[in-house]
């Protein structure tokens, strides 16, 4: 445990920032995985919007959340094509 004041409020701090960047990957995880299951046009787009803002926060790094839509839209125009 830290006994420098400033540690202590560090600690607070990155639990908080913690717990909120859990509930958004979960969120991520759910969309992407919805995406890939029903890939619907509002699917896609929710996907699309929760890695945008993941990668805005830098919670996953760009290239990561464009290299997963990209991938997400291929899936769907295979299943568009069946």
């Amino acid at each position: 445990m830290p006994i420098i004041k400033s540690a202590i409020k560090k600690m607070r701090r990155d639990v908080r920032r913690r717990s909120a960047n859990l509930k958004i990957k979960a969120g991520l995880k759910k969309a992407i995985k919805t995406a890939h299951q029903k890939p619907t046009d509002a699917t896609l787009l929710t996907a699309q919007k929760a890695l945008d803002k993941a990668a805005k926060t830098n919670l996953v790094h760009k290239n990561k959340a464009a290299r997963l839509k990209s991938r997400l839209v291929k899936a769907a125009r295979k299943n568009a094509r069946r």
